[in-house]
């Protein structure tokens, strides 16, 4: 059973995001709140941790993890940044945008597109994804908290309290600002290429097409 932490979502505790932070760095996965969807996510670092974030998403090992980064500045540690691209992204972030880069050697295979060799990053407008990331000194994968279910259909699991108890046996922490869950994902940009490929328009596209 998942440890629930409720916090505030502007001033959170500070007692309880020590001790979220200490279990992240201990190897323990959240589902937590972020500007988009509720996500599934752990210490990038802790690859027994990232395991389990695929078990949990009935994810193969070809299917790469996107991760939340605190600013652009961090991105260039874990990605490769064109000049076109570091140009949109600035006006971009933070935001509802996954960047997909490619990936530096700080970037574990386990996460990366066995193929491509990229990565999917993101900095989220959102106070405590930016605390936690901030305070563990690591990214923080994000996966979205849809979880196919026996038929391998991923149903848009919209009521909190039902999201809560499906994986209440399935993470070791819950965060619970008081939010409730979104439906929508964010836009997705490859921008391996210039312009940059649009994978997926999702939350914030108006703001990238104006921009593009």
């Amino acid at each position: 059973m998942a440890t629930i932490y409720e916090v505030h979502p502007q001033t959170p505790q500070t007692r309880r995001i020590d001790e979220i932070v200490a279990a992240l760095s201990n190897g323990a996965v959240m589902l937590y709140p972020t500007d988009t969807v509720y996500a599934i996510g752990c210490d990038l670092k802790s690859k027994i941790a990232v395991d389990r974030v695929r078990q949990i998403k009935r994810m193969s090992n070809d299917k790469p993890l996107t991760f939340l980064c605190q600013s652009l500045s961090n991105i260039s540690e874990y990605a490769n940044v064109s000049d076109p691209a570091y140009r949109l992204m600035k006006h971009l972030i933070p935001g509802t945008y996954t960047f997909i880069l490619p990936a530096t050697k700080l970037v574990p295979k386990l996460v990366q597109d066995p193929k491509r060799k990229t990565t999917g990053i993101r900095v989220p407008k959102h106070t405590l994804c930016q605390i936690l990331l901030e305070n563990l000194g690591n990214p923080v994968i994000s996966a979205s908290a849809h979880i196919q279910d026996d038929d391998g259909d991923e149903p848009m699991e919209i009521e909190k309290a039902r999201l809560f108890d499906r994986l209440d046996k399935l993470v070791d922490i819950i965060i619970d600002d008081g939010s409730e869950p979104g439906i929508e994902g964010s836009t997705i940009l490859d921008m391996t290429s210039d312009p940059p490929a649009v994978i997926r328009e999702g939350l914030g596209w108006s703001e990238v097409a104006a921009w593009l």
